[in-house]
């Protein structure tokens, strides 16, 4: 399953463009719905798909993921769903990417490998722990690795040098950089320090570094393919977009996944400075 994402980090190497991840919270605003939502992002351009798994204390989310983490969980939602949504739109797109980004007491609540064994199922890519130390990461992504799932590891600029080469050594499918301190949320431009994290990680034989963090307008996408980034995660934007219309949470969401699409082409690429907003 980790070779959908070298084949889609191939393909957009040919092609000049960088890739656009978005991400949707299971079951907001519920389970039928979310599924129509995957079916959007994914023929409105995103290359791939990142999604998580409702949890009542996700401490790496700001307030407009929290806020469609507790709509789900006030529906009910629980993991078997999500992974029953997913499992769906896995046989609805074959060839696009999906990682999980989710929480250790998630995973370790389910059991270690129950978790990894009903991803892979599901026709899931990767998982992302949000909250799992690099130090505790290894034997995670042992039991991803034994079931074909990549284990996603999070990189920051001020992450220490010995602490990246083990990011390096135990991740695969992509690397996911955080662009600033704190939490997900929109707004915030990639800045000059970001710009280092990729040299640094292709140094250490790490794979691809994608941008998450901050990812809500195009010209935060190009400044973060022109710092080097082979790719960007768009999360808050989306998610708002989703909750502004409870009846109709796809709609006007096309459209922005489009945009933010469009600002991977190579044409945009090389005339957008480091730190655009």
């Amino acid at each position: 399953m980790t070779g959908r994402y070298a084949a889609m980090f191939a393909r957009l190497r040919e092609q000049g463009e960088g890739a656009f991840g978005a991400f949707a919270m299971l079951g907001d605003p519920d389970p039928e719905s979310s599924l129509a939502i995957l079916d959007v992002l994914a023929r409105s351009g995103a290359d791939m798909l990142e999604v998580g798994i409702p949890f009542s204390d996700p401490v790496a989310d700001g307030p407009v993921i929290q806020a469609a983490a507790g709509r789900a969980l006030r529906r009910g939602v629980r993991q078997a769903d999500c992974f029953a949504i997913l499992a769906e739109f896995r046989a609805r797109h074959p060839q696009i990417p999906i990682g999980i980004l989710t929480y250790a007491n998630l995973v370790l609540g389910r059991g270690r490998d129950t978790f990894y064994d009903a991803a892979a199922e599901a026709g899931v890519d990767s998982v992302l722990i949000a909250d799992l130390p690099v130090r505790e990461a290894a034997p995670f992504a042992a039991a991803a690795r034994r079931r074909g799932v990549a284990p996603v590891l999070v990189a920051a600029p001020n992450t220490p040098r010995p602490a990246l080469r083990r990011i390096a050594a135990l991740g695969e499918g992509y690397t996911y950089c955080v662009t600033r301190p704190g939490v997900t949320g929109a707004g915030e431009p990639v800045g000059l320090q970001e710009a280092m994290l990729p040299d640094l990680l292709r140094g250490f034989g790490a794979p691809p570094a994608v941008f998450g963090f901050g990812i809500s307008k195009p010209d935060h996408v190009r400044g973060g393919l022109a710092a080097g980034a082979a790719g960007v995660i768009c999360g808050s934007a989306i998610v708002r977009i989703i909750a502004a219309d409870a009846d109709a949470p796809t709609r006007g969401l096309g459209a922005f996944v489009a945009a933010m699409k469009a600002a991977t082409f190579s044409d945009v690429r090389a005339s957008a400075p480091v730190g655009a907003a």
